[in-house]
């Protein structure tokens, strides 16, 4: 087996983690978990993989025995891509919020909003 793709998915995620943690900037730390999102799309496209697979629609072409690729999998990156990109959209809405607030998009500036 081939787990190339694993190992990028989890590099990629890995990234998108390191990112956040060393970010000093909200928008910064929106766009690494934006990357770490990004990752399992990777991951999802690769567990749904098979070599020779072709697409599930049964027909005259393909019969029981022909391998296909798991259509689940392509739906769930699908759904994950949008989730994503609604998870961004608001947190990159409160960052901009929070800039107009309190003047400020460094974490470190914003310590008197802790309780």
């Amino acid at each position: 087996m081939n787990y190339y793709a694993y190992f990028v998915a989890v590099g990629i995620m890995l990234l998108g983690v390191a990112g956040i943690a060393m970010s000093r900037n909200l928008v910064h730390a929106v766009v690494c978990l934006s990357v770490a999102q990004s990752g399992t799309y990777v991951l999802l496209i690769a567990v749904g993989f098979q070599y020779g697979g072709v697409a599930p629609i049964f027909g005259g072409q393909v019969g029981r025995t022909t391998a296909v690729v798991d259509p689940v999998v392509q739906a769930l990156a699908l759904t994950d891509i949008v989730v994503s990109a609604a998870v961004t959209s608001m947190l990159l809405a409160l960052v901009i919020q929070i800039a107009k607030r309190h003047q400020a998009i460094d974490p470190d500036r914003l310590g008197r909003l802790e309780g």
